[in-house]
């Protein structure tokens, strides 16, 4: 799945610091298994808390860790990037995407109604004086 530059970045150099092989747990917990949700949850509480402005911070933006693919996956269909393309690269099928991201143009329907109110109309029929 295509990601931000600068996270791809930082996540292949830490592949290749950890010399991770394919397969590998990009992130293991102390016994080199699955971190513990526990972990997960406190480093993304932590994480959100450093960087957001309280107003976020007390919103349910990226509340959970999951939140960011919804956030990630909404961005993408309100830019215009093709239903079918967003579900190749989330393994998603396209039907799943308008039930679960249907509400994703909100806000934007002014822009979308624009090209459909600045079409012209149709010509009169021939005869119809």
């Amino acid at each position: 799945m295509p990601g931000h530059p600068a996270l791809t970045r930082i996540l292949r150099q830490h592949i290749e610091d950890e010399r991770l092989k394919p397969g590998d747990l990009l992130f293991q917990g102390e016994t080199g298994g699955v971190l513990a949700d526990s972990v997960t949850r406190r480093a993304w509480r932590g994480a959100r808390k450093a960087v957001l402005p309280p107003h976020v911070l007390e919103s349910p933006t990226g509340r959970r860790v999951y939140d960011n693919r919804h956030t990630r996956l909404t961005k993408w269909l309100d830019d215009g990037i093709p239903p079918a393309q967003v579900a190749e690269w989330t393994g998603n099928s396209v039907p799943v995407l308008p039930a679960t991201y249907a509400r994703c143009v909100e806000g934007r329907l002014p822009d979308l109604k624009r090209p459909l109110e600045a079409a012209e109309d149709l010509p009169e029929p021939p005869g119809a004086d």
